[in-house]
């Protein structure tokens, strides 16, 4: 069989060669298999992994009410499951007033201007909608206590995590371009190949990786219909410095198109998990832990052609 070599696409945020092969090439049984003790990979069924996330956050919340203890969490924004822990808040009359959240990221436009809460795609009005409205408004913590970066705070976000008491957990998943949060590889506002120089940044406007893009054209926000022109060209987030800041770093990660095998995240979380820890895939510091990777049996199968499947049947 003749062989055919290229290198990767200069729109690819990694480039790597022989680290893209060795990563692809992990097996399943392989896959929980990490030097770093710090560093927890655990594998879930598939229905599994957001009950598991859902009741992380609701016992974390009960747990600090019951103790009467602050809980500063940095999260991110699926919808569904905020419903859900708000509903189990509700229901077990659980008191949120010692609860802090900060929004890790959200959307800005062309100009670096962030989007406002108001904007039903963006992320604090997904907060606010789909969790903070949505608990009673006796256990609901004061409303000054559920923050996102915004065009007034943007430059003292970091210190307002800090004056918080500092991170509990920070929550979230691994992107397709490897990303956390808004921290997109190659883009201007993190371009540094010096890992102490990337690990010191903090929060700023990012312009987004085009791989960033694609993912978030199949959102369910976005009509799922990959429309790639609905997408805001720019987000903020805060930066890798307010993540290593955390006590704990959780990272869900189950993204599968629908009901299909398909999924961006089976090589992404491989690269993040078992390559190089690299401002070129910022959720490689995961591996610097304490952190645990949760990963769906879906995401952790192996890597493999399938050559009997047609896009055009």
């Amino acid at each position: 069989m003749s062989e055919f070599r290229y290198e990767p696409s200069p729109w690819a945020p990694f480039r790597d060669r022989a680290i893209c092969e060795r990563v692809r090439g992990v097996r399943r049984e392989d896959f929980c298999r990490h030097p770093n003790p710090d560093f927890h990979i655990e594998v879930l069924p598939d229905d599994e992994l957001a009950f598991r996330r859902i009741w992380d956050l609701f016992s974390r919340i009960r747990d600090s009410s019951e103790n009467r203890k602050p809980l500063v969490l940095i999260l991110p924004n699926p919808h569904p499951q905020y419903v859900k822990v708000a509903w189990l808040i509700n229901r077990h009359r659980v008191s949120c007033k010692y609860l802090h959240i900060f929004n890790m990221d959200e959307w800005a436009d062309q100009e670096g201007n962030i989007a406002p809460e108001t904007w039903p795609n963006g992320l604090m009005y997904g907060m606010k909608n789909y969790f903070y409205y949505r608990i009673d408004p006796q256990l609901r913590p004061p409303e000054n206590q559920i923050r996102g970066p915004n065009n007034g705070n943007l430059k003292n976000y970091a210190k307002m995590i800090e004056d918080a008491g500092g991170v509990e957990v920070c929550d979230g998943g691994i992107g397709w371009s490897g990303h956390l949060a808004f921290i997109d590889p190659g883009s201007l506002e993190f371009q540094t190949d010096d890992l102490e120089e990337f690990k010191a940044m903090g929060p700023r406007v990012v312009t987004l990786n085009p791989f960033t893009l694609a993912q978030s054209a199949l959102d369910a926000d976005y009509g799922m219909s990959g429309d790639w022109s609905w997408i805001p060209p720019k987000g903020v987030t805060i930066g890798p410095a307010q993540i290593l800041a955390a006590r704990l770093r959780n990272s869900w990660n189950s993204f599968t198109l629908g009901p299909t095998q398909i999924s961006w995240q089976r090589f992404s979380v491989r690269l993040a998990a078992h390559g190089p820890v690299s401002p070129h895939v910022p959720a490689s510091l995961l591996q610097l832990g304490p952190s645990n990777l949760y990963v769906t049996e879906s995401i952790a199968a192996n890597i493999a052609p399938h050559r009997e499947v047609s896009w055009y049947a």
